[in-house]
């Protein structure tokens, strides 16, 4: 296959973890900016883990990509995100016994601060970012907040893996294929505290409440098992999700730079305009469309009493959190 167009350099951060690893060779063969168009991978981790960076190089190589043009593995800033287009910045330090929620957001804040700035010196002029790395909502606004030239609708925060698990919930409950449920939305924050909203969820087209008629499910075990499913796979496999956050990280990319099709939308946690009364600058998780070239918040739900009280919930626990990382923040 010869390649007509330009490589499009693609940082991905902690790219030696279980989700780096599992990213990786997807993004090289096409699968996050697709089946045409070259890449340049700069992989970025600590210095501690640089050797197995080294083996994930070493494996890339050995996948002779076709599409991959170059592959760059540093612990330096500047050269991770040098002329990057798309950042994903999925490493992050996850908790640990005894780590309050506070303490994580001070530890990542530790991270996510400097690279924002490093995006914000280093990146090239057309740069998006998905972020990956939990608590990935404000860990995304500390980011954003230390990047003023890039512009606020160029930043994302990861919903799809909650909308991708909620879509499986509600398809297993009608004993239908994954594919028939669309219109799926996570509102808020990518925690136990999020709103997947089943009832402006389609069914094989009809309203997710007219095909499962058990409110009492909806309500209850359906959104508890999608605000616990991350806890429920440590606990199976001993490890947090890897292979299906890599899968949602591609989801996302996809959703943002493809063309959303007539009348669905998809989950991305994006920096507030003030959209559904929600406070302006939270970086929240909304039902957003895309028409291939800029994206926007899907515009006239209308929510009842329960999804209310969902919300609140959610969206006051990221207001906590933007107070508990204010020092991290330029004022």
């Amino acid at each position: 296959m010869a390649a007509t167009k330009s490589p499009v350099h693609v940082t991905v951060t902690g790219a030696a973890g279980h989700i780096g690893y599992a990213l990786v060779h997807r993004i090289a063969s096409g699968q996050l900016l697709g089946p045409d168009q070259p890449i340049v991978l700069r992989l970025l981790e600590i210095e501690p883990a640089m050797a197995a960076l080294e083996g994930v190089v070493m494996e890339l190589e050995d996948g002779a990509h076709p599409l991959l043009e170059g592959t760059e593995a540093t612990a330096d800033l500047e050269h991770a995100f040098a002329g990057a287009s798309w950042c994903l910045l999925v490493g992050s330090i996850p908790r640990k016994a005894g780590m309050e929620r506070s303490d994580l957001l001070t530890v990542n804040g530790g991270i996510f601060k400097p690279q924002g700035e490093a995006i914000n010196a280093h990146a090239a002029d057309d740069v998006r970012v998905l972020v990956v790395g939990n608590p990935c909502n404000t860990n995304c606004l500390i980011a954003r907040s230390n990047a003023p030239d890039i512009p606020a609708d160029r930043w994302f925060a990861m919903t799809r893996l909650d909308e991708n698990r909620a879509k499986t919930q509600l398809a297993r409950k009608a004993g239908v294929p994954v594919r028939d449920v669309t219109n799926l939305a996570i509102w808020g924050n990518h925690s136990t505290t999020q709103f997947p909203d089943f009832v402006h969820a389609l069914i094989g087209g009809k309203p997710a409440p007219d095909v499962i008629t058990d409110l009492d499910w909806l309500q209850g075990p359906f959104i508890e098992t999608v605000q616990k499913r991350g806890a429920a796979v440590i606990e199976a496999r001993g490890a947090s999700s890897a292979a299906s956050a890599a899968h949602a990280a591609i989801d996302s990319v996809n959703s943002i730079w493809r063309k959303t099709p007539k009348g669905d939308w998809h989950s991305l946690a994006v920096a507030s305009r003030g959209e559904y009364d929600i406070a302006e600058g939270l970086q929240f998780g909304y039902p957003v469309r895309s028409d291939g070239s800029s994206w926007e918040v899907v515009e006239g739900i209308e929510h009842g009493e329960f999804a209310q009280q969902k919300i609140k919930a959610t969206t006051d626990e990221l207001l906590e959190e933007r107070e508990e990382v204010k020092d991290l923040l330029p004022s």
